[in-house]
């Protein structure tokens, strides 16, 4: 049997062993400059794997590591550069937490504030006479714009799938493949033209220095708008794998999941669409393209990021197993455990294939996460619907201010507040910021109950300049939010009773993440000092032998390689 199919089949027995119950054991600081020194490994590590696992807990990893401490994720934690004290950027959302590792910047300096938000200052989109219109415009980078939302493909137009997928193009913008509809992105008032997702981007990424630098680039995410990672001059990677998953999800013989539901709806379906971009990287490893047409040889940066931890810890139930966390704890409950077994085994089946190809002296792993998830504990869980909050907001300040129309223009919720107002002044941020902090919300508990919370289910509230200053950027700036709210734990802004855990905010919950640099070179080491992923960045060009400060976002944010990657 021919490699490819083999580890096809392999990806299919793991799924179905998983699924059924089986257990599987195949195994910031900154400173003013970043520091440059050169450690051992320059010269040895000519690749370096980058896995996120979205929603992974700092003591989720723990708790895995010492309940299977034979397992794949505790060989190379111990083995490793680990980082206790690990944090994601705020918004905890997949994007800026992605692009924070793809750039070392934080939001204030790459302008990406979450995957659905508002800039004052572009125009709708569609928007084909620009002269003279008022500015403020959503800014949707995110499932919407795929020419097709409900395919896997994102409406390329695959036969046979979901299994086809691997066929699905390494680049969503170049025609004929194009995947994207440019009618969907935010217009510039100066150039009349919609705006991709990787011209939004304010600085380079770590695709564009390794690309620049001759070596081969490639990365798998969840919908083909990650283009953005091209970095603003379009061509940072070589290969890009992104099946869409919000489509609608299908078994492995074509034939729907019950429901509908898109990928994320089923823990199982999660499972089958994470495999797909697993067998996408162990092409990699082989030396071929994701698809495995073309033999092209091994990237210096690839990876992907894992779904599946996230939707076991945002499902009450599937697959007849409890989602989340157990009550009044932070141990994981029976649901996110199979999702940590079926992460470990990928892991190793990744590893595996690094040493069957003789690339294990010249491979780094670095897993990490691009946002944490809240609350771990259900007891702390309130669903508010916040609908309603933003329809009396509204009202009060059109009966305040006749023929002013709708205050709050924009905003994605989540466990986290964030509004953008059609009027930007004091006296329409204090009216938002008073409005929420004497409100008194009333929600859903994950036992079916109602809870009542003051101040709208929020413990901080920061308008007009306090929300320019949290995110470090002027009152002028038009990307950041109006309103910011840090939510009291466990609240979760969601109409309904459906998920039991959300991303976006800023309690440790959002942010709590690991990061495990197993690599050539690099001693063993367990660091506790508070470091942020954006450091990921620098410390990927460090291990590949380039110069951190090739990157925009370290030179203004002073952004440091993680400690212990090298020495002075």
């Amino acid at each position: 049997m021919g490699r490819r199919s083999r580890l096809g089949a392999l990806a299919v027995l793991v799924i179905a062993a998983v699924a059924a119950g089986t257990p599987i054991v195949t195994a910031a600081a900154h400173s003013r400059r970043p520091d440059h020194d050169r450690g051992p490994a320059r010269h040895s590590i000519r690749h370096v794997l980058l896995i996120s696992v979205d929603g992974l807990h700092q003591s989720d990893l723990d708790w895995y590591v010492t309940n299977h401490p034979d397992s794949e994720l505790a060989k190379l934690t111990a083995g490793g550069a680990e980082y206790t004290s690990a944090h994601a950027p705020v918004p905890s959302d997949s994007d800026p937490g992605m692009t924070a590792q793809m750039t070392g910047g934080n939001p204030r300096t790459t302008g990406v504030y979450y995957d659905v938000a508002y800039n004052h200052a572009l125009l709708e989109a569609g928007t084909t006479s620009c002269h003279g219109q008022p500015t403020g415009a959503d800014v949707v980078y995110d499932s919407p714009d795929d020419l097709d939302a409900t395919r896997l493909d994102a409406g390329q137009g695959l036969s046979g799938l979901p299994d086809s997928i691997l066929g699905m193009t390494g680049n969503p913008i170049k025609p004929p493949t194009l995947l994207l509809n440019p009618a969907t992105f935010p217009v510039d008032p100066r150039t009349c033209e919609p705006i991709y997702p990787h011209a939004y981007l304010r600085v380079n990424t770590i695709m564009n220095v390794i690309h620049d630098a001759g070596m081969r680039t490639a990365w798998s995410d969840k919908h083909p708008v990650y283009e953005s990672f091209n970095g603003p001059s379009g061509n940072g990677m070589d290969d890009f794998f992104a099946p869409e998953i919000d489509s609608n999800a299908l078994h492995h013989d074509g034939t729907p999941y019950p429901g509908p539901i898109s990928w994320t709806g089923d823990n199982a379906a999660t499972m089958q669409y994470d495999s797909y971009k697993v067998q996408a990287v162990l092409n990699e490893i082989d030396g071929y393209d994701h698809s495995r047409t073309s033999h092209v040889g091994v990237p210096a940066i690839f990876g992907m990021n894992f779904q599946t931890v996230s939707t076991a810890e945002k499902l009450p139930t599937s697959d007849g197993l409890t989602g989340g966390y157990l009550p009044g704890t932070d141990t994981p409950g029976p649901l996110l455990r199979r999702a940590l077994d079926y992460i470990n085994a990928q892991v190793q089946a990744m590893n595996d294939e690094i040493h069957d190809r003789g690339l294990a002296d010249s491979t780094a792993i670095i897993i990490s996460a691009k946002h944490g998830q809240s609350p771990l504990d259900p007891n702390q869980l309130t669903r508010i619907d916040d609908g309603p909050i933003i329809d009396a907001i509204n009202a009060a300040w059109t009966a305040a201010h006749p023929g002013a129309g709708k205050l709050i223009v924009a905003g994605t919720d989540d466990d986290a507040w964030q509004s953008y107002l059609s009027d930007t002044s004091p006296q329409a941020t204090d009216f938002v910021e008073d409005y929420l902090w004497t409100h008194t919300a009333t929600g859903n508990t994950a036992t079916g109950g109602t809870r009542t919370l003051e101040h709208s289910g929020l413990a901080k509230i920061y308008a007009g300049r306090a929300a320019a200053r949290y995110f470090g950027v002027r009152i002028s700036d038009p990307r950041h939010p109006d309103v910011w709210g840090i939510v009291q734990v466990g609240v979760v802004y969601t109409g309904g009773r459906g998920k039991i855990a959300e991303h976006g905010g800023a309690n440790p919950g959002d942010r709590d993440v690991p990061i495990v640099v197993y690599a050539p070179g690099v001693k063993a080491q367990v660091r506790d000092r508070w470091v942020e992923t954006t450091q990921i960045a620098p410390t990927i060009l460090r291990l590949l032998g380039l110069d951190p400060d090739d990157l925009e976002a370290v030179r203004i944010e002073g952004t440091q390689v993680l400690p212990g990657i090298g020495h002075r």
